[in-house]
């Protein structure tokens, strides 16, 4: 799978990811309006606005950019509809080519991982038939139970060619609590580092595996460490834009080939008509807002790194 994500970001030349993080706040009058009167002002009322939402704008951006990252916590709080707008957004993207990245943050031990890693990379069997539920290209994954809770997906990548990408050094401030302390000299996060190095090596596919690790934009020294500790993992960085990660701090994320990671914003994008910038679109084009700051974000980063 992660062949297929380098293909997608030569092709776009684009090394960024749109998340697709819809709350109700961002979503224009009309969408809500529209599916209020529908549906109510119930639980799936508020999911078919999400999902036309979401619709609109991949619409207007799909052929710029090679994946979309949906936050699933943004869809689950509108309950079962929620869900299935997700699942409608996941099947949407995948039908325009693009990868997705459920971002997820799964993480258990047993069987208990092992059932999330099916619904969300494999399969489940149901009888004599088995099936795929949510269906995504890449899940986000927290490494914190060790083995026990990563073996699962690990095999799911193997078995399914999907990928994973596993919490390292994420881009909040409260981050260094624990990522940050020193355990044998070493910061928590290098030594996490160095595990899923070791992990990625069990399921490359070409000169990359389909084991990546989440890195934050808002920490660019120690991304420019871990880009040395983990050569062969892709590095999605959250933390761009509106969480004060810039272009020029990301330059260490790649390797010399020019990959090796893949730059997350989200309502930088989604939410753009609401920015001063894009304000000439108005609420009435808030999906060629988020076209707008797709290019400007394309050219931003690809500025930063020389092309």
């Amino acid at each position: 799978m992660i062949q297929k994500l380098i293909e997608n970001i030569k092709r776009t030349g684009a090394p960024v990811v749109a998340g697709l993080d819809p709350m109700l706040g961002y979503i224009p009058e009309q969408i809500t309006k529209k599916a209020f009167e529908e549906k109510g002002e119930t639980l799936e009322g508020a999911a078919e606005a999400v999902w036309q939402f979401n619709k609109a704008i991949v619409d207007e951006i799909w052929d710029l950019i090679p994946a979309v990252k949906p936050q699933i916590a943004m869809y689950e709080q509108f309950g079962l509809p929620g869900l299935e707008a997700f699942k409608r957004t996941v099947d949407y993207c995948k039908a325009k080519g693009l990868v997705v990245i459920g971002d997820v943050k799964r993480g258990d031990i047993g069987s208990t991982s092992l059932a999330y890693a099916a619904g969300h990379l494999g399969r489940v069997s149901v009888g004599s038939k088995s099936y795929c539920p949510f269906d995504e290209d890449f899940v986000t994954v927290n490494p914190y139970f060790g083995i026990d809770g990563v073996k699962p997906f690990l095999d799911v990548c193997r078995e399914e060619n999907r990928g994973i990408f596993l919490l390292v050094k994420t881009s909040n401030p409260s981050s260094g609590e624990f990522q940050d302390q020193l355990v044998n000299g070493k910061p928590l996060y290098e030594l996490v580092g160095e595990k899923v190095a070791e992990w990625a090596d069990t399921c490359m596919e070409g000169d990359y595996s389909n084991v990546g690790a989440v890195v934050g934009a808002t920490y660019p020294e120690m991304g420019k460490v871990l880009r040395k500790v983990m050569p062969k993992c892709f590095i999605l960085v959250p933390g761009y834009g509106a969480q004060g990660g810039k272009a020029e701090d990301l330059v260490h994320y790649f390797n010399e080939d020019g990959l090796g990671a893949i730059v997350n914003s989200s309502r930088g994008i989604i939410a753009a008509y609401k920015q001063e910038k894009y304000q000439k679109f108005g609420s009435e084009h808030f999906a060629q807002a988020s076209r707008a700051a797709v290019e400007d974000m394309i050219a931003d980063i690809n500025g930063a790194l020389g092309r």
